[in-house]
């Protein structure tokens, strides 16, 4: 497979839009109330999310 055609792949855009999905849910649920574990999972969502996106753009890149 080139370059070229491992960049345009679906899959690795699938994977973006989940990771991105992820980061916003934890976003919002951030503003879901005053507890801390509402802060908690929020921020594990987040770096989860920021995790798989950062894979997905270096398998890009790759």
């Amino acid at each position: 497979m080139s370059s070229m055609e491992n960049a345009n792949a679906e899959g690795h855009y699938k994977i973006l839009v989940v990771a991105i999905a992820i980061g916003l849910f934890g976003c919002f649920f951030r503003f879901a109330g005053e507890s801390s574990i509402y802060s908690i999972i929020a921020n594990i969502a987040i770096i989860i999310g920021t995790i798989i996106a950062l894979k997905a753009v270096f398998a890009i890149l790759k």
